[in-house]
């Protein structure tokens, strides 16, 4: 770590606790592109778990950070609404609203999942994994040894995007724009990827008007098995508005890429990080499943998820109104030395790995979860055939943003193979 990056955590402690607490903010981007959020969460889980700060960037907003409070908000839909969205950030007023079924309350919500979750059935998993193993070991065999190169880039943007591709029945050579608008519409503009709402607004038009066309061909061509044609010949989805469709559309993209992509970097990144835990996974590849489910709770690609009360609720202590803005912190809770044991370490053969929140919980739970497992499973599996060691060379280029907690870039270099 550079003495930067060391002064900047040192000094996002010191803020942390010398902000008054009613005034402390823990949504700021800027905290998650430097790595430096934890001692805000470790405070709020301390002093004050569910919080409510008045003024910030994205309005007022409650921040729940502990294990079970998250727990319970996300399982209780009927008072915790998604319909009016799930990031702390809000839509431009003057945008048409793409509804998505993560973002719906029963029963469309339902009906919606349903039609798209055979596409990650446990048997179309096992009918994809010789795939995804092929393309991986591909990917792998195609990376430069004894020189420097970004593992995000050439690993876990490629296979994630070979695999989306294939859930969307899109061509391959069109993988890679499907990486670059998942990122565009999490970027905050003006920090690198946009450069105002505009550009943003553009770029995203010429990604709703390419899945517009998908789905035009996919209503015109018999059923298939991706996911465009189950919505486009489902019998509750079938009619769906264009607006809809493109909500939808967000959803698997984002979801599809992000999580998968920042844990497969999440994975080189820590496994460096704890080079006893590296060695363990060498000497013992059967606890590369474990690894996979500590690096995602490590990890927590996705750093929270918001909802709206319903109506006025007591809630650890605290008046929630109806109408306001309530954000579970994944992050946080899966750092909860009340739940889990020694949570800022990582390791790779805990007693309970699977228990994590970085797939949420109750009606809204990760659609695609054993997708990304799978994948992570397998990249590492041919990973340990090939290679003695990944070394990452130099702290991490983050994600600016306060909702995909992830890697602009990782240099590594691989010294040599098997």
């Amino acid at each position: 770590m550079t003495s930067a990056a060391t002064d900047l955590r040192s000094a996002a402690r010191e803020a942390a606790y010398a902000t008054p607490l009613e005034t402390l903010d823990p949504a700021q981007p800027g905290l998650f592109e430097a790595d430096a959020m934890w001692p805000y969460f470790e405070r709020l889980r301390r002093e004050d778990p569910v919080h409510f700060t008045p003024q910030s960037e994205y309005g007022p907003y409650w921040s729940i950070t502990k294990y079970n409070d998250i727990m319970a908000v996300d399982t209780n839909h009927q008072v915790f609404s998604s319909a009016s969205g799930i990031g702390i950030t809000e839509a431009p007023p003057d945008q048409p609203r793409r509804a998505m079924f993560i973002a719906m309350d029963p029963p469309r919500h339902d009906v919606q999942r349903k039609t798209v979750s055979p596409a990650v059935s446990p048997h179309n998993l096992a009918q994809m994994e010789p795939l995804i193993r092929e393309r991986a070991g591909a990917i792998l065999d195609s990376l430069p040894i004894g020189k420097s190169f970004d593992w995000v880039d050439l690993v876990s943007k490629e296979l994630t995007a070979m695999t989306l591709a294939t859930l969307f029945g899109i061509p391959q050579a069109d993988r890679r724009r499907l990486t670059y608008w998942s990122d565009v519409v999490t970027a905050t503009p003006g920090h690198g990827l946009v450069d105002s709402m505009e550009h943003k607004r553009q770029l995203l038009m010429e990604y709703f008007a390419y899945f517009t066309e998908v789905w035009k061909d996919r209503k015109a061509s018999a059923p298939t098995d991706d996911l465009m044609s189950m919505l486009a010949h489902g019998p509750e989805t079938r009619d769906m508005d264009i607006l809809e469709v493109h909500g939808n559309v967000i959803l698997l993209t984002v979801g599809g890429n992000d999580t998968t992509r920042n844990t497969i970097s999440g994975s080189v990144y820590a496994l460096n990080k704890n080079p006893d835990q590296y060695a363990k996974l060498r000497a013992t590849p059967d606890l590369i499943p474990s690894m996979v489910s500590e690096t995602i709770r490590w990890q927590t690609p996705l750093a929270h998820m918001r909802r709206t009360a319903l109506e006025d609720i007591e809630f650890g202590g605290k008046t929630i109104r109806k109408g306001d803005k309530v954000v579970m912190w994944y992050v946080s809770g899966n750092r909860d030395g009340e739940v889990i044991h020694d949570p800022d370490a990582y390791i790779i053969d805990r007693e309970r790995p699977r228990q994590h929140m970085s797939f949420g919980f109750g009606i809204h739970r990760c659609v695609g979860n054993r997708l990304a497992e799978l994948q992570l499973r397998v990249i590492w599996e041919e990973i340990l055939k090939r290679f003695p060691d990944i070394v990452v060379l130099e702290e991490p280029k983050r994600t600016f943003s306060t909702f995909v907690k992830g890697y602009e870039t990782l240099q590594v270099e691989i010294p040599r193979r098997h």
